[in-house]
């Protein structure tokens, strides 16, 4: 039990690692909760600080919620790597090293999965990214990708009759939307920014 508390423990303070927040510091000497959506995530950091930064906050969030899920693997531990990854994702919206005002984890649950369900992630991704390349709007792809993420875990339960994997990423993708209510209605109204990851610098970002 102390080992699962330990691990748990270890993975939000991973997950609470602010990559956005240190980035936008120490390479632009700029506080991004003071810029754009003020979120600690991916997206705002291509939106106010380029392209460069963002690839760098992508991985250094998806990096969070893969190692977190590696741990409990690497320690041989009874728990289960989701849960593990869990605990970064809560860590991620809820930073301690940044009073607990984060991101929507959309990365950080992609880490996650790539540990946890590869062939899961694998479909999130050619989702978020073909919807990316249409829609510049990377609220509304996160959407696609967690809604086709559903229908593709239940698919997959059905054919492994495993619903470990699908329960929890099932509840973990609704609650994605659920943080992603505000863009929707900007959506609606054909308010919502949007980004374009292919640019060259960040001049080129709407």
């Amino acid at each position: 039990m102390i080992e699962i508390i330990g691990i748990l423990i270890l993975g939000y303070l991973l997950g609470s690692i602010p990559f956005a927040l240190l980035v936008g510091k120490w390479g632009h000497g700029m506080d991004i909760r003071q810029h754009g959506s003020g979120n600690l995530g991916t997206t705002n950091t291509f939106r106010v600080l380029g392209k460069k930064a963002g690839i760098i906050v992508l991985i250094g969030d998806l990096g969070k919620g893969a190692v977190a899920s590696l741990v409990p693997i690497l320690l041989g531990s009874e728990l289960h790597p989701l849960f593990a990854g869990l605990a970064a994702v809560i860590g991620h919206i809820y930073p301690i090293f940044a009073k607990f005002k984060g991101g929507k984890a959309v990365a950080t649950s992609g880490g996650m999965l790539l540990v946890s369900s590869p062939i899961l992630f694998l479909i999130l991704l050619i989702s978020f990214l073909t919807t990316l390349r249409f829609s510049r709007m990377v609220s509304l792809s996160s959407i696609v990708a967690a809604s086709i993420g559903i229908v593709a875990a239940i698919t997959i339960g059905i054919v492994e009759q495993d619903w470990i994997v699908p329960t929890f990423f099932t509840v973990l993708a609704l609650f994605v939307i659920f943080k992603h209510r505000e863009n929707i209605s900007r959506i609606r109204q054909g308010t919502e920014s949007k980004i374009n990851m292919f640019a060259k610098d960040k001049k080129e970002i709407d």
